[in-house]
């Protein structure tokens, strides 16, 4: 059975050749050409598809209906669980040969055991793949993924998907349920915490890094993982922030705005896709034909597997579309998700429904054949041992790379709001009071879903990351103060806060949400400070020292209180097993923050969703004029947000010259070049991102305010000038127009370019001729 083969496996893709944003080219683009669904396939995974064919096809010949039934059924270990366990039999499952993937399963001696009852206890000796949820790291983890795009730095963000990979790999895992490429605009979601933030551009951007980074350049290399683009489709647009809810939207902005980056994930090679659990118009996700097999397969030629999330076919009963588990069933798999989550609905119903003739076998074999050919592509039928070998996961697990990669992305991620009077960097000849429940807590440091990162023993907490790089040289006065439990009435901890910011010339609060407020089955009403931490920030700043606010949280929360009366607030989300020694580093200035907000912050849930490239109404509210009460306005709170998206402050400070361009005119087949000059007019060595965004003033649909079309992070050394000049071709004004085509519109546009989405600093240029990239489809 376990034939050898020598194999080495290629990705490419389709389309114009791609530089990343932020990694130092002037090209800015991260989008392809729009390419015709009449391609059949856009990604070449192996470079002899006609021997793995020949292959597969021999084994298929063999298989017996179970068999393949049971290649389609997905199964929690007992050694990790993330969800309700519906079937704790999974080792007589495996060698009855009615599983074919396991998940929550890891170390090298663990996976080999479970691998060897399928190898050799089984009839076909059909090698497991083995699954695991590593989504900003294994054992070593990295930042938030929302705290990791606030880095807006595409390289250190594949970097920490390589080292996730190459971790996960060392333990047994083939497979990632990650990247999480939902666009999420309400911070209400606790799973806005997983993805990057609100924007299309910088989130289709990262989800290639992160594709890459998992995947690497060869699937038979044992540092590598199947990436999975989660959560198909529009889960991050659930109403009212409720996890698990319903969407609504129309089908252009499904397109135009949540669509985008599971396309850019198909198009880097992404091995997996994840159907999420809402409703889209009507229809869940899992027995959507027109998500899975209209717009995926068939469109964007996608050829590998597709999988549930946990138990979502049997979700679609009470969703109310089918009617009992055997037709969820017969919904799921002719609409076209190839393997089924936990939920027992294939195992237990297919045979019954091909015997009805409800699901043809051809259906059956094309899933079965695109979940083998990830299990060949991966060398596991040369070999499924290979990736459970302890002499591997001694050597990287931990490795001090990967410890330093993981203390640069926290230092990158951290994005600094608020910086009065210069309070930032602290001064090491004063003393400070640390004062919170996040300052010496070692299970917040790492977040949600970091299941491996051992919570209770690894990760670096702010005190002990003070303590490592001080010693005695500074005296810290710690006190935990304040509960962040949704209990409002305990403030027996305010005395010996009080006390210690008392004895002490600063004090720095570290403050926000509990690691499991945010993640899956997270969602919250109230976006301010949990417990009785507000309570305690007032009492401290009756005392008139300096305060400083580290903020940990996986969302955009409500820091109008912070705002006004704290003088510096640095967000450092929840940043990974070395977070400690990060904060410390930045907090005395050993690194200079660089990190932009991904997601605008609002005054108040009342506001939200808001976001910053939201359309205008007809009656626009202009904040600088006479009094307008029949205005698009609230009645109690201004319309503009706390924070806008992009927005990060620097202990430097840069200066933007006008914006030139190299013509006023953008001709159908041409391009124009934006540039500006950026000078780093402070007294700190520093990096900033350079944001370029464009206003359609005038279209056939009403466009948004503004779109981010481009970014570049530089380092300026102070008193250093640098030309940043970004390329525009009428690709980057696309959209989907009246009639669903995609393209560009003639008309006039605004171009601006500065440091954050709320820039002035602007130019016009014009569009000579409408230009066309896609025609309609009649579906949409």
């Amino acid at each position: 059975m376990m034939k050898k083969f020598n194999k080495s496996l290629l990705c490419l893709s389709i389309g114009v050749s791609i530089t990343l944003a932020g990694c130092g080219s002037v090209n800015n683009k991260v989008m392809p050409e729009p390419v015709n669904s009449a391609v059949v396939s856009q990604i070449i995974w192996h470079d002899n598809k006609a021997e793995m064919d020949q292959f597969i096809n021999e084994l298929m010949a063999k298989m017996t209906l179970q068999e393949k039934i049971g290649q389609l059924n997905l199964l929690t270990s007992g050694w990790d669980k993330t969800g309700p366990t519906m079937s704790d039999d999974y080792q007589e499952q495996i060698k009855l040969g009615k599983v074919g993937s396991i998940f929550n399963a890891f170390t090298a001696d663990y996976t080999r055991g479970l691998q060897k009852l399928a190898v050799e206890e089984t009839r076909l000796g059909i090698p497991l793949l083995f699954g695991y949820d590593v989504i900003h790291g294994h054992r070593t983890i990295f930042p938030i993924s929302l705290g990791e795009a606030a880095s807006w730095d595409m390289q250190a963000i594949q970097d920490g998907s390589r080292v996730a990979a190459t971790e996960a790999a060392a333990e047994g895992i083939h497979w990632t349920f990650a990247p999480m490429v939902d666009i999420s605009r309400d911070p209400r979601w606790g799973r806005m915490s997983e993805g990057s933030g609100e924007d299309v551009f910088l989130g289709t951007a990262i989800a290639r890094a992160r594709v890459k980074g998992f995947q690497g350049d060869d699937l038979a290399a044992t540092d590598t993982v199947l990436a999975c683009a989660k959560h198909y489709a529009a889960y991050g647009a659930a109403q009212a922030g409720r996890d698990y809810h319903t969407t609504n939207m129309s089908t252009r902005e499904l397109w135009d705005t949540y669509l985008p980056p599971f396309e850019a994930a198909v198009q880097e090679g992404v091995a997996t896709f994840m159907t999420s659990f809402n409703e889209l118009n009507g229809v869940p996700a899992s027995g959507s034909e027109y998500l899975l097999d209209d717009i995926l397969k068939q469109r964007w030629g996608f050829e590998g597997f597709v999988v549930t999330d946990y138990t979502s076919i049997n979700e679609m009963v009470p969703h109310g579309y089918a009617k009992d588990l055997k037709h969820a069933a017969q919904l799921a798999i002719n609409a076209g998700v190839d393997m089924d989550m936990q939920g027992s609905a294939y195992s237990d119903n297919l045979q019954q429904l091909l015997n009805e003739g409800k699901v043809s076998q051809a259906k059956i074999d094309q899933a079965v054949r695109r979940i083998l050919e990830m299990k060949y592509r991966l060398g596991l039928f040369d070999d499924p041992y290979r990736y459970s070998d302890n002499d591997r996961q001694k050597a990287e697990i931990y490795k001090q790379d990967h410890l330093d990669a993981a203390r640069d992305m926290a230092r990158k991620s951290f994005v600094l709001l608020k910086n009065d009077n210069k309070v930032l960097p602290l001064s090491d000849k004063k003393s400070i009071a640390l004062i919170g429940p996040l300052a010496d807590s070692k299970q917040d440091m790492i977040g949600s879903w970091s299941a491996a990162g051992e919570r209770w023993k690894r990760p670096v907490t702010v005190l002990e990351g003070l303590k490592a790089r001080f010693g005695d040289k500074l005296k810290i006065n710690y006190a935990k103060g304040a509960g962040y439990e949704f209990d409002h009435t305990d403030t027996t901890g305010f005395k010996d806060a009080i006390a210690a910011a008392k004895k002490s010339d600063v004090v720095v609060l570290a403050m926000g949400e509990k690691w499991n407020m945010t993640g899956e089955a997270a969602s919250r009403v109230d976006l301010g400070f949990p417990g009785t931490q507000l309570a305690l920030m007032k009492e401290l700043k009756k005392l008139g020292k300096p305060m400083v606010l580290v903020l940990m949280s996986g969302r955009a929360m409500n820091l109008s209180w912070a705002d006004d009366n704290v003088d510096a607030i640095l967000d450092v989300w929840y940043p990974g097993t070395e977070g400690g020694h990060a904060v410390a580093d930045v907090l005395y200035g050993d690194y200079n923050p660089s990190g932009k907000l991904p997601v605008t912050f609002p005054r108040s849930v009342g506001q939200v969703p808001i976001y910053y490239n939201m359309k205008n109404t007809g009656r626009p509210y202009d904040p600088q004029g006479a009094e307008q009460k029949y205005r698009s306005r609230y009645l109690d709170s201004p319309n503009s947000p706390l924070y806008p998206f992009g927005y990060g402050l620097s202990y430097t400070h840069f200066d933007f010259s006008e914006v030139s361009l190299s013509n006023s005119k953008l001709d159908p087949q041409g391009s124009i070049k934006a540039s500006v000059v950026v000078t780093n007019s402070g007294d700190t060595d520093g990096e900033e991102v350079v944001q370029l965004y464009v206003q359609d003033l005038v279209g056939s649909v009403t466009r948004p305010v503004k779109e981010l079309k481009g970014f570049k992070k530089i380092h300026l050394r102070r008193g250093e000038s640098k030309e940043v000049i970004f390329t525009l071709t009428p690709q980057d004004l696309a959209f989907h127009r009246i009639d669903m085509s995609y393209g560009a519109e003639a008309g006039d546009f605004n171009l601006y370019i500065g440091n954050s989405s709320d820039t002035t600093n602007k130019v016009s240029f014009s569009l000579s001729a409408d230009v066309d990239l896609l025609a309609a489809n009649p579906a949409d």
